[in-house]
């Protein structure tokens, strides 16, 4: 299983390199709502990878809160603990890092969804943790991901 998450990892940053590459570095500069939205999901799909590859088992994808406002991009176990993973996507360097666009709001959100999944959860207790995961596309530089265990607290 790592093998084959270390291999789809590599195929998925070489194909962002080869799209960008195509788009002629040009990235972030008025982006339609569709295009926003397949960023964030190029990135998901990244970071899935990326996790799997650093020996994470995803159990969940696009959580959503049953109160329906709110959703964790992934649930996934590293060894013991049970990560909540915010995905944060960036195209360009304007607004900063992209896990610094997990505001405090966001945060209460996603411990929110975390709290009903872990209610719903028959296995008690659980450790359990809130990592984000930073996608940066770069025209020059490529892909840069980071995983940042531990980002916040409930």
């Amino acid at each position: 299983m790592s093998l084959i998450a270390r291999i789809m990892y590599r195929a998925l940053v070489w194909k962002e390199r080869q799209r960008a590459l195509r788009e002629n570095g040009v990235a972030g500069e008025g982006f339609s709502k569709a295009q926003h939205l397949a960023t964030g999901q190029r990135g998901e799909t990244l970071a899935y990878w990326y996790l799997r590859r650093a020996g994470y088992t995803i159990v969940a994808r696009n959580r959503p809160a049953r109160s329906g406002k709110g959703e964790v991009d992934m649930v996934a176990w590293d060894g013991p603990v049970l990560a909540f993973v915010e995905v944060k996507t960036r195209t360009s360097e304007e607004g900063g890092r992209p896990e610094e666009a997990v505001s405090r709001a966001k945060q209460q959100r996603i411990t929110k969804v975390a709290r009903e999944y872990l209610r719903r959860l028959r296995r008690r207790p659980v450790n359990y943790r809130f990592d984000i995961v930073s996608v940066s596309w770069h025209p020059k530089a490529g892909c840069q991901v980071r995983l940042i265990k531990d980002a916040f607290k409930a």
